[in-house]
């Protein structure tokens, strides 16, 4: 079964349990699906659609931390329950030591020797690791690689 017909399935038995909270997340992630199939005018696989529910939790995270500076704890709450729901659909996320091993093979792979180097390093990592690991940290791990590579 594919993540999208997944996904559908679960907002259905969601909306017969009448779980609103569960409902909206979900239908988040079908309507940007929806919506890129439309623009592209085709079926989005199951990578892309992963793609889709990692931005939508990068989204809510940044929500999450404007509502709470804010002083709005109830839609902190409200976004930290939707986010929980999408994260639910993400693969397990890579611990600090294996990012930092696919940094290291990167490197050598790419053949890298500096800060310049950066963006072979990461075009080879962004597919290897994407929605397994927070591209954000990813990145600096990079960066403080290559600073230290002169």
């Amino acid at each position: 079964m594919t993540l999208k017909a997944q996904l559908s399935q679960d907002m259905i038995a969601a909306r017969k349990a009448r779980d609103e909270t569960r409902k909206l997340a979900l239908e988040s992630i079908l309507v940007a699906v929806k919506q890129r199939e439309v623009d592209e005018r085709k079926e989005l696989s199951d990578a892309e659609v992963l793609g889709l529910v990692e931005k939508l939790l990068k989204q809510r995270r940044e929500s999450i931390a404007s509502y709470e500076q804010g002083g709005r704890p109830d839609l902190a709450a409200k976004e930290k329950a939707e986010a929980a729901i999408l994260a639910a659909y993400m693969p397990q996320q890579l611990s600090e030591a294996e990012i930092q091993a696919a940094v290291d093979t990167a490197v050598a792979g790419a053949g890298a020797t500096g800060p310049q180097d950066m963006g072979k390093v990461m075009a080879a990592l962004k597919p290897q690791l994407a929605g397994r690991a927070d591209m954000g940290k990813v990145s600096a791990i990079v960066k403080a690689r290559l600073a230290g590579a002169k």
